[in-house]
C-alpha cells in the first residue's frame, strides 16, 4: 500500500466521478422513500367491483 496520494488528473476525475454517483445513489433513495411514504398516507381506494356504480341493478 502506497503512502503517496494521487494527483494525477485521472485520479481526480475517479473520485470525482464516485462522489457524483454515491450522490445520485443517495438522492434515489430520499425520493423512493418520500414517495412510499405519500403512498402511504393517501386514503386507500375502494376495491373494484364487476359492475359500475353509476348502473342500477336490474329488476324485473
Amino acid at each position: 500500500m502506497s503512502h503517496e496520494s494521487d494527483n494525477s488528473l485521472a485520479g481526480k476525475a475517479a473520485i470525482a466521478a464516485g462522489a457524483a454517483i454515491g450522490s445520485a445513489a443517495i438522492a434515489a433513495a430520499l425520493l423512493f422513500v418520500k414517495r412510499r411514504k405519500d403512498k402511504k398516507t393517501q386514503e386507500p381506494q375502494p376495491g373494484q367491483t364487476g359492475t359500475a356504480p353509476h348502473y342500477p341493478a336490474e329488476t324485473d
